[in-house]
């Protein structure tokens, strides 16, 4: 599975610093420090090629004429040229080695807000191995860049530049010989970035499917385990790895080129300065101590035009992880408080479907809505049960109240307000929900139930869990501190449902909707469960997606849901003896039911 941009959504094509400058609000508040660890390293870079004047004046000077009390004095402005130069390296690492990890902190805070405030629809499209990358590998690699590259790429830059001027005034001849012979470095540079940029993108583009491998695999496990495919699984991971392999080996190769004529252009470079400086020395036209001097000068500048390379490569892996945070950051996010928000002052709990039509994105234009014109109305208090076949939308009709997604035609309301007319916190505050595939966190029992209501007392805490059948919690190793693990998968599924349930029910909501939450339980269970739940549906409105007929006996009316609307409502034993479509529906929940009860007496 590749990520949704390396198709069509990718960012626009723009250059690399324009793309690396739109990191520039999240870096702000380090930028000072990072002027000051740049100030620092050229100090650095300027002491280093002031030594070599040094040595122009001590050859040409005391060597020349013999005077030894010269020595000393340049010994020690030597020396303390090159402390000079180490505290200046030492300054710069102080300064930024902070900053940086402060500016991954908060690129990573304002991509994990992004991606909490996106919509569910975003992330049915992402793979999660893709956000998991963008989220570390990508910020870790622009905080190296920021605390590291940037400083240095910019700092040699300059040297360089300082360090021609001290060539050219030391001979012109041999300054214009060694700067014509590193335009091929710049000319190469240049197509490096072209090739490099392509091969970067998709080699974090593959290490984010192969993370997202990693993921599902090791989510899947007992599924793989249980059908023997854990062959499969390794073979298609080996694969994926093999093709990441292959474009680092590309990424490899590219640097390798570039590194080629970084060593071999100043080599060339020197060879060819020493010929003609040794021929301009005995020409009388510059004196051994200013050849002694341009040699030292270019030793000095030997290093920051070699570290372009990788500074460079560095540079351009920058990009691509700018351009990857921000295709999250840019995402539209159409699920949003409105403008001018209203509220339900008075909360009683009457759910109106009217007209509504959904269809997800991704949709083909000629396929008919998923819902198409769905009425239903639920009245304070009631409890509505939901029955349709499998496929028919129901699950969609019960992420709609939530605003998981919105509805692409009509609405959908709370005692008489659209629900996309309420903030969202408010909104989320009215209704509760409980899935059928119950997911828990990796928390304490307490935290996870009261996820919805953190302010609950250990009374509602108790009732909750009385209600849902969850007195299990108490046997735990650590009762109600008790951490469940990842995603709960040290518990049941049945007693993960019950604690989801536990949690629906310990928010207190307005509407409490329920996914077939009880899917996972025995007929035992179900039954004390539903019983318990009577108690707090006298008093709170209920949707019920059911599956089993014992759910739908909860029901004070049912609803079924054909060809994408509410085709009849009325009681169970009235929708019974009028539609032949809901007699199909319960016969086949039936026979669902019993194949349950023989797998359970098995």
């Amino acid at each position: 599975m590749s990520s949704p941009t390396t198709d069509s959504g990718r960012t626009k094509a723009v250059g690399t610093f324009a793309a690396i400058r739109r990191l520039y609000p999240y870096a702000k508040p380090a930028m000072p420090r990072i002027y000051l660890g740049m100030v620092a390293a050229l100090a650095a870079g300027i002491v280093a090629l002031l030594i070599p004047q040094v040595l122009r004046s001590l050859v040409d000077g005391p060597l020349q004429s013999g005077d030894s009390a010269q020595i000393f004095p340049a010994f020690f402005l030597v020396l303390g040229l090159g402390v000079l130069e180490a505290v200046m390296v030492f300054l710069r690492r102080t300064f930024v080695l902070t900053p940086g990890t402060h500016v991954e902190a908060r690129l990573r805070n304002a991509l994990y807000e992004k991606l909490q405030n996106l919509p569910v629809s975003f992330h049915d499209r992402w793979p999660s191995g893709q956000l998991l990358s963008r989220a570390i590998s990508d910020l870790n690699l622009i905080r190296r860049w920021i605390s590291f590259g940037i400083v240095l790429l910019v700092v040699n830059i300059v040297t360089i530049a300082v360090g021609f001027v001290f060539l050219l005034n030391i001979s012109w001849m041999l300054g214009v010989l060694f700067m014509v012979c590193s335009i091929p470095l710049w000319i190469y540079g240049y197509l490096f970035e072209n090739k490099y940029s392509v091969v970067a993108r998709r080699s974090q583009d593959q290490a984010g499917d192969l993370a997202t491998a990693v993921e599902e695999s090791v989510h899947g496990i007992r599924v793989l385990k249980a059908f023997g495919r854990g062959k499969h699984a390794l073979e298609n991971f080996s694969n994926q790895a093999e093709e990441l392999r292959g474009t680092e080996i590309e990424k490899a190769k590219a640097i390798a080129g570039i590194w080629l004529w970084l060593l071999l252009v100043p080599d060339v470079t020197f060879a060819l300065c020493l010929l003609g400086g040794v021929w301009l020395a005995v020409g009388g036209q510059i004196s051994v101590g200013e050849l002694v001097a341009f040699f030292a000068t270019a030793t000095v500048l030997r290093w920051p035009v070699e570290s372009i390379g990788f500074l460079l490569s560095m540079t351009f892996d920058t990009r691509t992880a700018a351009d990857r945070f921000f295709e999250v950051m840019d995402s539209e996010n159409t699920i949003i408080d409105p403008e001018t928000p209203k509220t339900v002052k008075d909360p009683k709990g009457r759910l109106v479907f009217d007209d509504v039509h959904f269809r997800y994105q991704d949709s083909p234009e000629k396929v008919t809505d998923l819902l198409n014109g769905l009425d239903l109305a639920i009245e304070p208090g009631e409890t509505m049960a939901l029955v349709g076949l499998t496929g028919s939308g129901k699950s969609t009709v019960t992420a709609l109240t939530t605003r998981l997604y919105d509805v692409t035609g009509g609405e959908i309301s709370i005692d008489g307000v659209d629900i996309r007319d309420l903030r969202l916190v408010e909104l989320r505050s009215l209704l509760a929900m409980a899935f059928e595939d119950a997911t828990l966190f990796s928390a304490s029992v307490r935290d996870n139930v009261l996820l919805g209501r953190p302010d609950a007392t250990e009374a509602d805490l108790a009732e909750a869990l009385d209600i849902a059948q969850a007195s299990f919690v108490y046997d735990l190793p650590e009762g109600l501190d008790t951490k469940v693990g990842e995603e709960g998968l040290s518990l049941s599924g049945g007693q993960r449902q019950r604690l989801a349930l536990a949690r629906a029910v310990a928010a207190r909501p307005s509407v409490l909707v329920l996914d077939d939450p009880l899917s996972a339980l025995d007929v035992d269970t179900e039954a004390l469960v539903e019983a318990a739940l009577r108690k707090v549906l006298t008093t709170t409105t209920a949707l019920i997606v059911a599956h089993r007929p014992s759910t739908v006996m909860l029901a004070d009316r049912v609803a079924l849901l054909e060809n994408g609307k509410i085709t009849a409502v009325g009681k169970h034993s009235d929708l019974l003896a009028t539609s032949e479509h809901y007699r199909f529906v319960i016969s086949s929940l039936e026979d669902e039911e019993k194949r349950e009860r023989a797998e359970v007496s098995s």
